[in-house]
């Protein structure tokens, strides 16, 4: 369960080797054929690339592709490929997940194993973490892409519908994680199959690999329609806000919190002499004191949230920035509001959901990149059947990565990571401080300040500037405080925005490398090393010079979460240094810490699969009504009475037709573990019906549509009521194991019984309203039948785990239970 070395995972099948060989020696053959690459006019470009067959990974056609490759980003870019970046290409082209170095060329290779898969006959996602990189890199390769007569287009926050069209009908289209999922559950409200937006998926490249398909797997993506929600009780919040320290108590690990007896006492008397635990409230008041008490106990403004703009906005623990677009689930969100005296936003009702794993799964192909593909290699392999293949640099990092310096108390390390930046500032080299929050950015640049260093920070309150602050983190005499830097995807240049000119090295930046280049400084280790080591690659870039060093304690969280000491270790030392032994104690708190971490992603999979198949299930009848004429022809087999007065038939006509058309018996959804294809359809009984004969006969395709949305009224509906029923189950599943039960067993059961009642009421509701609803030439009036189809939606991704990181202790008890 703990953390796995390179060596490891490379024994496990992730070999840096894997057909590598074969790689460098197509590679090699190219570059016989850049002659007649460069000989190719710009017109002539696409119809060369268009004649080669290059499916066969040894063969010459793809060594004919690499070397016009090399030529047009040279021509276009002016970037020409070096040797490791099309070796990138081809394993992307295997499938395979590639680790490259930061500064390594990530997009440009990923641009060219774009064009392989288009050139294969393939439609390309390049999948993203923010719209920031993913607006950028379109724009930036696009000249690319033009030259070989592919087309592009990318999707944001800010694209309209039509933008959006446009962009999906593109050879490649670029577009955030979270976006691209948004479109997904956005074409499950559509009606007319031209509305449809996002296609079916075909070749996915992912950027930033293990930040999508690791750290935000199991985000859920929502689409919420408006509700009339229930609103906070202010009086509640304002009890808790009066508790004092014994009136609760906090749980070794810092997740959960209990009020003591006196507590109770206190809540019952502030709310009118109430009793929390008579049946009356211990269902309602005692769970919304519950998550008042999460809101203003637990979590931390400018650690877990920062407020900007009279809102609350999560903070992603794993890039060190506002996480756009999420929020907390279960009402929390709305609690932390009320504590921060803001308006409370509605989550409204969820419509549709689905996790960011369960997004990735729907392409037949996935492949990926990322500067830190090895640590995440059991991850790649176990949920996705990825392998991994490291990519060499294309110059040999010459970056000095210093041994941990431990300390006994976070008071120790504050005074000796100032101590050490004011050295290395005195030099004139450039520092880059990795921080984990918010907060400790500001105090450290508090701290830094008081011993006569000024720094410039980064973080989520400020990473608007981002950009220029990053431009010049590599000046000479720069001391940068960022919170988290992975994903940021921004090289550090050395000498700042006058390091470089035309391409070429300037004084600035030669200055800069005779200083040794930039200086990491992290402020303690992360959960996983992953992190660590994307920190550290902000040095070192291509061959540049550089040094990294991190500073920890073992009051760190990564230590007190996942570590127990019968007795504290003490320093020997008078400034609190641990030595090699504190080192020794970080790298096992981290291995323990990265277990939990696989862990819990296995468990918390295992609760989603069966939720995602269940939704393939639903989609897929979705998609049939959607593009076909089955609902007509069901409800025409199972209503033919009313059939027959729409169409202005004979009831006989009808039901003959039925009888030929339509089966004789309904099949619920079946278990979505058998694999079998469920279907769902609707049955035959006599039923009387109310008369709503219209003027006259409604025709064949108004009536075919109106069919359709009476259909799809009713399975959406059944699907979101079937989503807050999954809901409630998952919130208070984990008191089974009270009785001895296994929760996972348990939920399993009791969503598949209630998946199996589905269909049919959708479909009885569907034949009620089939008969009821008035039905005309001008089509369904589901309004005059009081369905309304929410007109209001919008999109969210929910921080599934407001308290993740729970540590050992946690884990002993989770494990047990969902085992």
């Amino acid at each position: 369960m703990g953390k796995l070395s390179n060596r490891m995972w490379r024994a496990l099948g992730a070999q840096s080797s894997r057909n590598q060989s074969k790689s460098i020696t197509l590679i090699k053959e190219s570059t016989e054929h850049d002659t007649w690459a460069a000989g190719l006019a710009d017109s002539e470009f696409a119809a060369a690339a268009e004649k080669l067959d290059i499916t066969d990974p040894a063969g010459t056609d793809r060594a004919k592709f690499l070397a016009l490759a090399r030529e047009a980003g040279e021509r276009t870019l002016d970037m020409r490929p070096f040797d490791v970046q099309l070796q990138g290409a081809l394993r992307l082209l295997e499938a395979d997940v590639v680790e490259m170095a930061t500064g390594e060329g990530k997009t440009l290779a990923g641009a060219i194993a774009a064009i392989g898969y288009v050139l294969q006959g393939h439609r390309v996602h390049v999948i993203s973490v923010n719209d920031y990189l993913a607006t950028r890199d379109a724009n930036q390769m696009k000249p690319l892409f033009t030259l070989f007569d592919i087309t592009t287009g990318f999707v944001s926050e800010a694209s309209t519908r039509a933008e959006r069209k446009a962009a999906y009908d593109a050879d490649i289209t670029y577009g955030s994680v979270n976006e691209v999922g948004f479109d997904v559950l956005r074409d499950q409200l559509v009606t007319h199959s031209d509305e449809l937006v996002s296609p079916r998926p075909d070749v996915a490249i992912i950027d930033e690999a293990d930040s999508v398909l690791v750290d935000e797997a199991l985000v859920p993506l929502i689409l919420a329609g408006a509700t009339t929600g229930e609103v906070p009780d202010k009086p509640i919040h304002d009890a808790v806000g009066k508790l004092k320290r014994n009136h609760y108590e906090i749980d070794t690990d810092g997740r959960n919190v209990f009020l003591t007896d006196e507590g109770a006492e206190f809540i019952e008397a502030e709310l009118g002499g109430i009793n929390l635990y008579d049946e009356e409230h211990v269902g309602t008041t005692l769970v919304h004191v519950n998550i008042a008490m999460h809101a203003h106990i637990l979590t931390e403004r400018d650690v877990h949230y920062i407020v900007r703009d009279g809102g609350v906005h999560l903070i992603n623990a794993s890039r060190g920035r506002v996480a756009q677009l999420q929020r907390w689930p279960d009402g929390l969100q709305a609690a932390v509001e009320l504590k921060e005296g803001l308006a409370q936003t509605d989550s409204g009702e969820v419509i549709d959901t689905m996790t960011v794993q369960a997004l990735i799964g729907r392409y037949p192909t996935v492949c990926g990149m990322t500067g830190t593909a090895l640590a995440a290699g059991e991850q790649f392999r176990q949920f996705y059947e990825l392998a991994v293949s490291q990519i060499p640099q294309n110059t040999d990092n010459i970056r000095i990565d210093e041994a941990d310096r431990v300390y006994d108390t976070k008071a120790n390390k504050a005074e000796a990571v100032v101590a050490f930046v004011k050295e290395i500032h005195e030099t004139g080299q450039p520092v880059l401080i990795g921080t984990h929050d918010v907060a400790e950015s500001e105090e450290l640049e508090y701290l830094l300040d008081r011993a006569g260093v000024k720094a410039v920070v980064l973080n989520a309150k400020n990473d608007a500037e981002e950009a220029s602050i990053i431009a010049e983190a590599g000046a000479l005499d720069a001391v940068t405080v960022s919170t988290q830097m992975a994903g940021r995807g921004t090289d550090i240049k050395l000498g700042g925005s006058r390091g470089e000119k035309d391409g070429k090295s300037t004084g600035a930046r030669d200055q800069i490398v005779e200083l040794g280049g930039l200086c990491v400084v992290g402020t303690g280790r992360h959960d996983t090393e992953r992190l660590d080591n994307q920190l550290r690659g902000r040095a070192g870039r291509q061959g540049d010079p550089g040094r990294s060093v991190f500073f920890s304690s073992l009051e760190d969280p990564v230590v007190t979460r996942n570590l127990s000491f019968k007795r504290d270790p003490e320093s020997e030392s008078e400034d609190g240094s641990m030595g090699a032994k504190g080192i020794e104690l970080i790298e096992q708190a981290q291995r323990v810490a990265e277990g939990i971490m696989l862990e819990l992603h296995a468990n918390t999979w295992r609760y989603n699969k069966l939720v995602n198949q269940q939704r393939d299930i639903v989609v897929k009848r979705r998609m049939e009504v959607l593009t076909t004429e089955i609902a007509l022809d069901e409800l025409k087999a199972s209503e033919s009475e009313r059939y027959a007065e729409l169409t202005g038939t004979s009831v006989e006509k009808a039901a003959g037709a039925a009888d030929t058309d339509a089966p004789d018996d309904a099949t619920s959804a079946t278990d979505p573990d058998s694999g079998d294809a469920a279907e769902m359809t609707i049955t035959k009984s006599a039923v009387a019906t109310e008369d709503k004969a219209p003027a006259g006969p409604v025709p064949h395709d108004v009536l075919v549509q109106a069919a359709r949305e009476i259909v799809l009224y009713h399975l959406d509906r059944a699907w979101a009521d079937h989503l807050a029923f999954v809901a409630d189950v998952r919130a208070s599943i984990h008191l089974r194991s009270i009785g001895r039960q296994s929760p996972l067993d348990e939920f399993h059961k009791l969503i598949l019984d209630e998946f199996g009642r589905l269909p049919g009421e959708a479909v009885d509701n569907a034949r009620t309203t089939f008969r009821e609803a008035t039905i005309t030439a001008d089509g369904v009036d589901l309004e005059g039948a009081d369905l309304r189809r929410t007109t209001t939606t919008w999109t969210y991704m929910v921080h599934d785990n407001p308290f993740a990181g729970g540590g050992a202790k946690t884990l002993q008890g989770i494990i047990g239970i969902f085992r």
